[in-house]
């Protein structure tokens, strides 16, 4: 019996998008992909400086898991069947080598966006995908039923009409997407920020935009939260891994304080304070020279003056001098520093957020929708974010797949 190819449109140009189009691109199916810029994959342009942070060097699904504050457990399975190793081998198998750095992220050896950019869109054409830019959609309605051909009606703001048998919304996070997930049946989670940095006025970082340190743990102890990683000092706060880790864990609690709260800065989490304290009592009893010049831990010299003078000791003190209270007091600087978060600032040009579908209404072994036969959905318009490292790329790569394997398969 012959069947017509199957129509599929994917709305929306981004890494999940191309990924979707091209998992489902086969000789029985029609695929278009509505982007409504003017170029595709955008954010894979200027992700990771303009190098793109593809995945992640982790290939145990379980530890990859821990890494997204939202949506950990449905990748669970997910990632059983396309992960990051998964990812690597694509790559590769089109030409693309992935290098690995210290950190564990994976770009791309050209160290160039434009080669994954390059790679999607290759591929795509090669296996008959219609990439259409500047085709911005207004509204999706799904027809009444199953047996109508072109299911789905997508009305461009041209005033052309596109049908379809399946669709993937792959529209990242913006508002219209969602609106249209709601119009299709879903719930979606109110959006907000994730990955930000923290803005923080305090006397005590004046004059230390740019210095760094590597082992910092941050608490926001009224969310009983904590990270531990490296933190920059910049001239309005505070950034770094551990701070962009720490804003994604507590998205909604941030959001929902108006982004002010109370953070504890510990700048020794490699110490114990027991250790801390045996050092500089022993410093008391041998050192002669001034505080200031001999700190026995490894911190920039700028940022040691300063908790110095926090804990109101002056720094050309003698260490001979330096009476057990005021020992305590420096201690505590070192380790239990409070400050207050007065706002958000961004993460460069990668605006991340949490919030989306709803995940328990999507099958996540085809991503397709539980409240609507024949749509799917893949990327960050679902209610699933990671952590910066490659995390987001890869719920994009492996969502996209899985949403192509299921919209193929002729029901």
């Amino acid at each position: 019996m012959f069947f017509p190819p199957l129509k599929i449109v994917v709305v929306g140009g981004g890494a999940a998008g191309f990924f979707g189009a091209i998992a489902c691109s086969t000789p029985h199916t029609n695929v278009t992909i509505l982007e409504a810029g003017r170029q595709t994959l955008a954010k894979v342009r200027i992700s990771g400086g303009g190098r793109c942070n593809v995945t992640h060097a982790c290939f145990d699904p379980g530890i990859f898991v821990q890494n997204y504050p939202r949506g950990s457990k449905v990748l669970r399975g997910a990632f059983s069947q396309f992960q990051a190793r998964d990812t690597v081998e694509w790559f590769t198998a089109r030409g693309v080598k992935l290098n690995t750095e210290a950190d564990g992220r994976m770009f791309p050896s050209t160290n160039d966006s434009a080669t994954i950019v390059e790679c999607l869109t290759r591929v795509a054409l090669d296996r008959g995908v219609s990439i259409r830019t500047g085709a911005a959609v207004v509204s999706v309605t799904r027809k009444s039923t199953v047996e109508d051909n072109n299911l789905f009606e997508i009305r461009l703001r041209s005033g052309e009409i596109v049908g379809c048998d399946r669709l993937l919304l792959a529209t990242g996070s913006s508002p219209l997407g969602h609106r249209w997930a709601k119009a299709l049946g879903h719930q979606v989670v109110a959006p907000v920020p994730s990955l930000f940095t923290f803005k923080i006025s305090d006397s005590r970082f004046q004059e230390l935009a740019g210095i760094s340190v590597e082992n910092v743990c941050l608490q926001l102890p009224m969310a009983k939260l904590k990270q531990t990683g490296p933190v920059l000092v910049t001239h309005w706060g505070l950034s770094g891994p551990a701070v962009l880790k720490l804003s994604a864990w507590g998205a909604r609690f941030l959001h929902e304080n108006d982004y002010q709260a109370n953070l504890l800065i510990n700048w020794l989490s490699h110490l114990n304070p027991e250790d801390i304290r045996t050092q500089l009592l022993g410093l008391k009893t041998q050192e002669k020279k001034a505080i200031v010049n001999s700190c026995p831990f490894s911190l920039p010299r700028r940022l040691w003056e300063s908790l110095i003078i926090a804990a109101g000791i002056d720094p050309q003190k003698r260490w001979a001098e330096l009476s057990k209270k005021a020992i305590n007091k420096l201690i505590l600087e070192l380790t239990q520093g409070k400050y207050q978060v007065q706002g958000k600032g961004v993460f460069k040009e990668e605006f991340v957020t949490c919030g989306g579908v709803n995940l328990k209404e999507i099958n996540f072994k085809t991503m397709e929708s539980r409240c609507c036969q024949g749509l799917y959905f893949a990327g960050e318009i679902l209610d699933i974010d990671g952590v910066t490292g490659g995390f987001n790329f890869q719920s994009a790569w492996t969502t996209g797949w899985l949403a192509g394997q299921g919209m193929k398969v002729r029901g």
